[in-house]
């Protein structure tokens, strides 16, 4: 984290000359007046300089970014980080080498990874971030996988007449599989116990 203390005649003064030496602007840094300054008599004798301590912010991407790179290189792997942000949302891509490794069974290691990143990145954002974590497409062919899986699992519910439980998914995933079947007029979705055993149960009409 970069800090700088700076003087200048007025706390104006002293602020601007830090802006200058760190080369940032006013709304990246936070400021701490050490000294308001103060002007002598008939503004000769007496002076003192205003003091002040400016203090670069985190940016948010690059300890994304710090973070995520951290993780993966226990886990034996140095992936290609792209990042797109839209307001409050923002979205990772993961590609490269021995990616498998950071995806995991059925995602849970990409899944993971998602919720501990944007712990972090919300530490360093005033407002919240909603964060999307994917690996070389992986979340768009799980959303297909989980569509022909609800899909079978409905019939089944239609055939037996009998609930169907899924096994335990993420909230997201689990919105995918009520997405997937919410036109289907034959049967009914809805989620049962708490996290992180919470799944769908599918029952015909």
């Amino acid at each position: 984290m970069k800090e700088l203390t700076a003087v200048g005649p007025t706390v104006e003064d002293a602020l601007q000359s830090a802006l200058k030496q760190l080369k940032v602007k006013k709304e990246q840094v936070e400021v701490e007046i050490l000294e308001e300054g103060k002007r002598g008599w008939f503004g000769l004798f007496g002076n003192r300089e205003a003091s002040v301590k400016v203090t670069v912010k985190p940016n948010l991407e690059e300890e994304v970014r710090s973070y995520i790179l951290s993780i993966t290189s226990f886990l034996g792997a140095d992936p290609t980080i792209e990042m797109t942000r839209k307001g409050k949302q923002l979205n990772i891509n993961l590609s490269g080498d021995k990616i498998a490794l950071l995806i995991g069974k059925r995602g849970q290691t990409l899944n993971a990874l998602q919720q501990l990143t944007q712990l972090v990145a919300n530490r360093y954002s005033d407002q919240y971030i909603h964060l999307t974590l994917d690996a070389e497409n992986y979340r768009k062919r799980r959303e297909e996988t989980l569509a022909g899986l609800a899909k079978r699992m409905a019939d089944k519910a239609i055939h037996t007449k009998r609930p169907v439980h899924l096994e335990p998914l993420p909230s997201f995933e689990r919105k995918a599989i009520h997405a997937a079947l919410a036109k289907d007029r034959r049967i009914n979705t809805h989620s049962e116990g708490a996290e992180p055993n919470r799944h769908i149960v599918i029952t015909a009409r």
